[in-house]
């Protein structure tokens, strides 16, 4: 039977999380490399695909893969600004010293499970708009294909179309965003 468990982060508890994972960052800034970094995600994605995590746990820490997919989609074109900002939310996964070591069975990614949710809530507009581009550039593939079309014709005319379009709501997005407590629900 399942166990939802709730709680609320307050605002003294996500400082001091944001202090550490802060902290994380900057070690992790100043000690490695964008690539280091992106090697210590998809590592920790790596563990939550091969490794018997609690589902709680697993779900999150997959979340990061869509960013690294975006991070590496040449058709996405990623801002430098961007790039920078998905790279320092994940060095916290890059950081060996982390709240809960993960070596802890059942909960030693906990910690980790909590940062990924914190990530993907920050960059849920990005993960979004970049999600429908994903559906949006497999199924014009398809309707192309379809009408015996080759779609790489003109490809970056209807790619970068989509992909404008999906930018300038991100950019829209981050300018109204409000930082909002966080509550973590586990079902």
């Amino acid at each position: 039977m399942p166990l939802d468990i709730t709680f609320t982060l307050s605002d003294r508890d996500l400082d001091k999380f944001k202090t550490i994972v802060d902290k994380a960052r900057t070690t992790s800034a100043s000690s490695q490399s964008p690539a280091e970094i992106e090697r210590a995600a998809y590592k920790i994605v790596d563990v939550a695909m091969n490794n018997d995590l609690p589902d709680f746990i697993a779900e999150r820490l997959l979340q990061l893969k869509v960013l690294l997919e975006m991070m590496k989609d040449d058709e996405w074109q990623l801002g430098d600004k961007d790039r920078e900002r998905i790279t320092s939310a994940l060095s916290y996964f890059s950081d060996p010293i982390d709240l809960i070591p993960d070596h802890i069975p059942g909960i030693g990614f906990l910690d980790d499970a909590m940062f990924a949710e914190i990530i993907i809530r920050e960059l849920k507009a990005e993960i979004e708009a970049y999600n429908e581009f994903c559906v949006f550039r497999e199924a014009e593939e398809i309707r192309l294909t379809e009408q015996g079309l080759d779609p790489d014709e003109n490809r970056e005319a209807w790619v970068g179309a989509k992909r404008d379009e999906l930018h300038s709501l991100i950019r829209k997005s981050q300018e109204e965003s409000s930082e909002d407590d966080f509550v973590f629900h586990f079902p």
